[in-house]
């Protein structure tokens, strides 16, 4: 399933050119803060996510793949994370890791296959999602 960690599930409702900056963003357990910047460009998608007090005003990166569902009319981005799981994700620093390809590959093993959060056992991307 890591092929599709940086571009949206077709079931998410994403619609491309939408514009996400501002929306809540809900974990399977709670907010965890809203869209400070996001890119939708298909193989390269991402959320860049203010989490405020929450973590100490600490920003995070989650890949596209993880977005469960774009709810337009609540402006909402849900994902298929907890809390807890995007806490523990591997810092962000915008101003280094938007383009670093070595980030989205400590990114892409934290939530894919392979990552302490991956596996058949568990993790947004590690299980078999087919219906």
């Amino acid at each position: 399933m890591t092929e599709h960690v940086w571009s949206y599930r077709p079931t998410a409702r994403h619609l491309a050119g939408t514009d996400l900056t501002g929306w809540k963003v809900e974990a399977t357990d709670g907010s965890i803060g809203k869209v400070d910047k996001h890119n939708d460009e298909v193989g390269d998608a991402y959320l860049v996510v203010d989490t405020g007090v929450w973590i100490f005003g600490k920003e995070v990166l989650i890949p596209a793949g993880a977005v469960t569902e774009v709810d337009l009319e609540n402006e909402t981005v849900h994902v298929d994370a907890t809390k807890e799981q995007v806490k523990a994700a591997p810092e962000f620093h915008r101003e280094k890791h938007l383009g670093d390809a070595g980030y989205r590959e400590e990114l892409t093993t934290h939530y894919g296959i392979g990552g302490p959060l991956g596996g058949p056992l568990g993790g947004p991307f590690g299980g078999d999602h087919r219906a």
